[in-house]
């Protein structure tokens, strides 16, 4: 057998071991590069992998190769940096280090639900490593990012993982304006009953837990007091090996007026952050969502286009996107989704970029300008060359220089599809390589756009 089957083969066996969550984040991306001497060299994502597939997972891919192979090996990890320059990365060195509890998860945030892209694949897999080895892995965890990106979503899911899976474990998950208003009216009631007792149960409430999930710390700021009495439970949850998992809008370093002693605490640990979720990840975060709602058959893929066009910044918005044109095309006595309809349910849903949609209509208007036709020309359907050609130089240069999306250019020109926005963006991108006089056109044309 080669490599490739043999890895194959291995994966296959661990497949039926593992929760399918588990196996495609820590797993699924592997590949076998060499067996020598004993030792089985593995190629993997990111350093994360290497160091959790060592510590997490090292005796059962060790028996289940055996099994395939029939001989023990010993494993290595590497990532594809590593092999190229022939560095090799101590993993041990990175500093990234159920009852009747209420717990207050939400159970409808888990992993298998959590739609993965390149912009939030190392929180995902960060956040598993924590789910898996509470307290062992990266201790604190702090998550942070714009509002409506996942950063709740990753927190619950941690804390329903774990819940199912280490049963005795106790996990708290709080935001921190209900920390700070605890925090208030413990010493409220305390001052005014002169109660020890009613300090120890605020003290138990958040010490005696095997999982804090500390949501938004950056109300903490302006609240002096609870600052230090965050400090102080903070102090006592790591130094008991218990898992602390933090988020916020910002870095550490970015929330001003937060003492500098529990910047340097969150820093013990790991820091990701989660970014905007690109198109492709937009577009599958919509299927998932149609999908659960049962409404595949029912929205178009331009329409889906279209929503994730104008949906960049919160996730949030593209459900509730989802939801506003379904319930327009209800109310339009069950009318068919379509894009026109899609446009109308949502004309004030959407927060307008008028840089954007400036820097466009300044190059339509450059364009109209230097082939002598007008704006409107470039925006209907007439397909003489006079206004064919200007039009998909138009798209050209929305689509490369500006790096505007598809379908946000084809509604700009009339309403075109994208399949269309692209066929212009190539068919210039041949002209201009065979054609020196329009590529100089062009570049005087980009020129003037400020």
């Amino acid at each position: 057998m080669d490599l490739d089957s043999i890895w194959d083969s291995f994966l296959e066996k661990i497949k039926d071991q593992l929760a399918e969550t588990s196996y495609e984040i820590w797993f699924s991306e592997t590949k076998l590069i060499s067996l020598n001497d004993g030792v089985a060299k593995v190629l993997v994502p990111s350093h994360v992998h290497k160091k959790n597939l060592k510590e997490h997972y090292i005796d059962l891919i060790e028996e289940k190769f055996c099994e395939v192979t029939g001989t023990n090996f010993k494993f290595e990890f590497f990532i594809e940096e590593e092999i190229e320059k022939e560095i090799v990365v101590n993993t041990d060195e990175i500093g990234i280090p159920s009852t009747n509890f209420e717990s207050n998860l939400d159970a409808r945030y888990r992993f298998d639900n959590f739609v993965i892209g390149k912009s939030n694949k190392f929180a995902a897999t960060s956040a598993l490593a924590v789910a898996e080895q509470p307290g062992n892995m990266y201790n604190p965890l702090f998550i942070y990012g714009s509002s409506g990106l996942g950063k709740t979503h990753l927190m619950h899911a941690i804390g329903n993982y774990i819940v199912e899976n280490n049963r005795k474990m106790k996990v708290l998950y709080i935001p921190c304006d209900k920390f700070v208003s605890d925090f208030v009216d413990i010493w409220r009631k305390s001052a005014n009953e002169n109660n020890t007792e009613i300090i120890k149960s605020f003290k138990n409430k958040y010490r005696e837990i095997d999982v804090l999930i500390i949501d938004d710390i950056h109300n903490l700021v302006g609240a002096t007091s609870a600052q230090q009495e965050f400090f102080n439970t903070f102090n006592e949850l790591y130094n008991n090996k218990k898992q602390i998992i933090i988020s916020s809008d910002r870095s550490p370093e970015d929330i001003k007026k937060l003492e500098e002693r529990l910047k340097t605490r969150f820093s013990w640990g790991l820091q990701i952050d989660i970014l905007p979720p690109e198109f492709e990840l937009r577009m599958n975060i919509i299927n998932k969502k149609i999908e659960m709602q049962d409404l595949e058959n029912k929205f178009p893929e331009d329409v889906k286009e279209y929503i994730a066009s104008n949906c960049v910044g919160d996730i949030r918005k593209l459900e509730g996107a989802i939801t506003r044109v379904y319930a327009y095309a209800t109310i339009m006595n069950g009318s068919d989704i379509t894009f026109d309809l899609a446009v109308e349910a949502l004309k004030d849903f959407f927060v307008q970029t008028p840089i954007s949609k400036n820097k466009m209509e300044q190059v339509i208007q450059l364009v109209s300008e230097n082939y002598n036709i007008s704006a409107d020309d470039l925006k209907s359907k007439k397909k003489t060359n006079n206004i064919a050609i200007p039009r998909m130089i138009a798209m050209y240069i929305c689509r490369i220089y500006l790096e505007e999306n598809l379908t946000k250019i084809g509604i700009e020109f009339g309403g075109k599809n994208h399949t269309t926005v692209i066929h212009a963006v190539e068919k210039i991108k041949k002209e201009i390589l065979r054609d020196e006089a329009l590529n100089n056109e062009i570049q005087k044309i980009i020129n003037k756009i400020h």
